[in-house]
C-alpha cells in the first residue's frame, strides 16, 4: 500500500526537497504540497492523505492552527500530521502534541528520519526528534492537577502498555516486552483511547507522563 503523502511549508525550496525525499521511496508518493495552511487545510480535505507534514509558521494559518483544524473531533479519521519545523521551543512541541499532531520532526533532521517518521505516522506510531524528546519527557512528567489516579481509569495490563508507550516503544516491541501478541496490544490500545478520549497514541503518552505512570 502507498502512503499518501502533503507537504505544506511556505519556503518552496523545503517543499521541494522534501517532495525529492518521499517520492523515491517505494511506498510513498506527494499527492500535493501547499505554501500556506489554509491551503494545506483544503487540500488535505479534499485529497485525504494518509499523511501530512506541516511547518509551524505559515502565512494565513500556521502548522498549528490548521492541524487544530483538520483534528478537531476526527478522532481516527482524520490524517496523521507530523510536524516538521526549524523551531524547537518547547511552547511549539507541547502545542503541536496537544493538537493532535502524531509527531514532531526538526527540519534538520536528515532524510532518513523524515522517513521514518512518515512511514511510523502512517502506522498510527509516534515519532519525535531525539534532541528534543527529553526536554519534552521532563515537561510533561509534572503531575495532572485533577482527576482520578491512573489505577482506576485503565487496568493493570493497559497501565504497562501505556507505560511502553510514553517510553517510546512500538507496538512490536510492547508486544515482545509483555510477551503477548501485536494484536494483544493493539487490542490494549483502542480500550485505553476509548477510555482515555485521546485521538492517537502520543496524547495516550502525555496522559502517562502527566498522571505518573511512567517513573
Amino acid at each position: 500500500m502507498t502512503i499518501r503523502v502533503l507537504i505544506a511549508d511556505d519556503q518552496e525550496m523545503v517543499r521541494a526537497g522534501f517532495r525529492a525525499i518521499i517520492d523515491a521511496q517505494p511506498d510513498m508518493e506527494v499527492v500535493a504540497d501547499a505554501a500556506d495552511g489554509a491551503e494545506a487545510v483544503a487540500l488535505t480535505r479534499r485529497l485525504r492523505p494518509e499523511v501530512c507534514l506541516f511547518d509551524i509558521r505559515m502565512p494565513r494559518l500556521d502548522g498549528l492552527e490548521a492541524t487544530r483544524t483538520l483534528l478537531s473531533g476526527a478522532n481516527d479519521s482524520g490524517p496523521r500530521i507530523v510536524v516538521v519545523t526549524t523551531f524547537d521551543t518547547d511552547e511549539y512541541v507541547y502545542g503541536a502534541l496537544r493538537s493532535g499532531a502524531t509527531g514532531f520532526l526538526l527540519k534538520d533532521s536528515g532524510p532518513t528520519l523524515l522517513v521514518e517518521a512518515v512511514r511510523a505516522a502512517a502506522d498510527g506510531e509516534s515519532l519525535v526528534s531525539p534532541s528534543v524528546t527529553v526536554r519534552l519527557l521532563e515537561r510533561l512528567s509534572e503531575p495532572a492537577s485533577q482527576g482520578p489516579p491512573p489505577e482506576e481509569v485503565l487496568t493493570e495490563r493497559e497501565l504497562d502498555v501505556v507505560e511502553l508507550v510514553a517510553r517510546g516503544r512500538t507496538n512490536a516491541e510492547i508486544a515482545e516486552k509483555l510477551f503477548v501478541s501485536v494484536s494483544t496490544v493493539k487490542t490494549h490500545m483502542e480500550a485505553t483511547r476509548m477510555k482515555l478520549q485521546a485521538r492517537n497514541r502520543t496524547e495516550i503518552a502525555v496522559w502517562a507522563w502527566e498522571h505518573g505512570v511512567v517513573g
